[in-house]
Order: C-alpha cells, then sequence, then structure tokens
C-alpha cells in the first residue's frame, strides 16, 4: 500500500526527527498535510461504510476522528483548551473539502503559534509539551490516518522516504500500555511480525496496523 520515492536523504531525517526544532516540524507537518491531499480528494459518500484498520471504526467513524483531532489541535496550539475540542465532528457535504481545510486548519494554527508556548492536550493526562513535540504528534496522526484511509477504499499513498523515516521515529516514540487496547484508541498495540527493510511497514506495526490490511469487498 506504500510507494517511495527512491530519491532519499532517509537516514538524516531518522536522525533529525528526534529534534525540538520546530521550524523543522512544521516543513515536516507541511509536507505531511500535502501527501494526504490525494487520499482525501478520492473518498467519496459510498465508502462511508467501509471498515478501516482501525478495528473500532468504519470510515465515517475515522474521518469524523480525525476532523476533530485537527480541529483539537489547531484550537489547543491557540489557547488552553478542553477534551471537547478533540471530539468527533461531522463531514458536511464534501467530505474531501472538509478533510482539506481541516488539516490545513491545523497546520496554519502550528505555524501562527507562539514557538515558546507550553501546549496543554487534555487527551495527555493534561499534561504540556513544546510547540515542536506538539506538531510531531500530529505529524504522525495525519501521515497514519491518511494511510488507514486510502487502505479503506482501496488505494495506495505516496509518502516521500524522508516523510517515513521521521514517521518511524515518532511510532517508536508512542507508549505502550493498556490505554492503547482501549475502544476508540487511535493506534493500537504493537504488532509482532517482520517488517523486511520497509520501514513504513514497520511504522504501522508500532503503532498496531497490519500493513497487509485490505478492505473487505477490495
Amino acid at each position: 500500500m506504500i510507494a517511495m520515492d527512491k530519491s532519499s536523504t532517509a537516514v538524516d531525517y531518522l536522525l533529525m526527527a528526534t529534534t525540538t526544532n520546530t521550524s523543522f516540524w512544521l516543513a515536516l507537518h507541511r509536507r505531511a498535510a500535502t501527501a494526504v491531499q490525494p487520499v482525501y480528494a478520492q473518498v467519496q459518500p459510498d465508502d462511508l461504510d467501509r471498515a478501516t484498520p482501525c478495528a473500532d471504526w468504519n470510515l465515517q467513524q475515522l474521518l469524523r476522528h480525525m476532523v476533530g483531532q485537527d480541529h483539537g489541535f489547531a484550537a489547543a496550539v491557540r489557547a488552553d483548551v478542553g477534551v471537547d475540542v478533540f471530539h468527533p465532528r461531522p463531514l458536511g457535504a464534501d467530505i474531501a473539502s472538509t478533510l482539506s481545510s481541516s488539516v490545513t486548519e491545523a497546520h496554519q494554527s502550528f505555524a501562527q503559534a507562539d514557538p515558546d508556548r507550553s501546549i496543554l492536550l487534555p487527551e495527555f493526562e493534561m499534561r504540556r509539551f513544546p510547540l515542536a513535540t506538539v506538531i510531531g504528534f500530529h505529524f504522525i496522526d495525519t501521515l497514519v490516518h491518511g494511510w488507514d484511509v486510502a487502505a479503506a477504499i482501496g488505494i495506495p499513498v505516496h509518502y516521500h522516504p524522508e516523510l517515513i523515516a521521521a514517521a518511524l521515529t515518532q511510532a517508536r516514540g508512542v507508549p505502550d500500555g493498556p490505554s492503547r487496547s482501549k475502544p476508540g484508541a487511535a493506534f493500537g498495540r504493537p504488532l509482532t511480525g517482520s517488517s523486511g527493510s520497509q520501514p513504513w511497514s514497520e511504522a504501522l506495526r508500532w503503532l498496531g496496523r497490519d500493513p497487509g490490511w485490505t478492505a473487505p469487498g477490495i
């Protein structure tokens, strides 16, 4: 399900992705938001009942979650907010436009935020994080959920190796634990099995996704 650009400085990005430099993460996030647009553009109303790699959600539930997270992150970097701001949101009549505008809003909010402000994330036990860390959280959400959507509708994603390398670093940093087994958790428990030399497959496994998952009927 992943088509890769073979020109790569992925090793450099694998090392750099641990940085807390806000400009670095903003640039990566912009590229991630761009990379998922072709997937968003292909979602049709008839797809909403399709199964997704997120076992608890059909595609409509996943997309509503994604939009809620986009708006929640956007709001959180502007001011302290409650967990309700992150709740799922309606998709509207133009699904692709809703998805595109919500991830764009998140990116614009990151770009306009005070880089020195610590961000309260109520879904993370009411903890505060540096802006760069928060952007990194949303970066991995964007790419992985983009793949979830693509898998649900049976199309490939085209992520550059630099994005994949950074995503793998972020995936490895997501804490494991019982919370990842709860219904509605964005990421499941890590899966065992070999991903060979495929870093995107490894990232998916770390986040509880089966890289070979395909939607029924596709």
